[in-house]
């Protein structure tokens, strides 16, 4: 299978809000916009955000908005974003900063819509939990 992308699309009823808050917040960029739709991306990673009554979405669903997602976003410095976001922008806590002996330092926030956003940073896992990852690098 040669796959070429693969990310989440939020289905929510205000689209510019969900938009803004991606790129105030975590420096999304958006490389695609329509009132309905609206493709965003991070580095190599992306995101997109469209309207749930589009004519896109499968008629069955078009009275939800995505709400049940946690999206991980992983960084070097997971402290300064803390700062950051729960300090100074005041964004929602739903997992205050701490660290997991699976080997995260991490904090949880969410955006208007009510998606999780998993802050993480990457730390040595407890004994315990160092068997458990697997080698997929050979």
């Amino acid at each position: 299978m040669a796959v070429t992308g693969f990310y989440p699309v939020i289905l929510t009823d205000d689209v510019s809000r969900s938009v803004d808050f991606f790129v105030s917040h975590f420096q999304f960029e958006v490389v695609f916009e329509i009132d309905w739709y609206v493709s965003l991306r991070l580095d190599s990673f992306e995101l997109a955000v469209l309207h749930h009554h589009h004519d896109t979405v499968p008629s069955e669903i078009r009275q939800q908005i995505t709400t049940s997602l946690i999206l991980n976003l992983e960084v070097k410095d997971v402290d300064a974003l803390y700062d950051r976001l729960i300090r100074e922008h005041h964004l929602p806590i739903v997992l205050d900063l701490r660290n997991e002996d699976f080997g995260q330092r991490h904090f949880i926030t969410s955006d208007p819509n009510g998606i999780l956003i998993d802050v993480i940073q990457a730390i040595t896992p407890s004994a315990e939990f160092q068997s458990h990852f697997k080698d997929t690098l050979s």
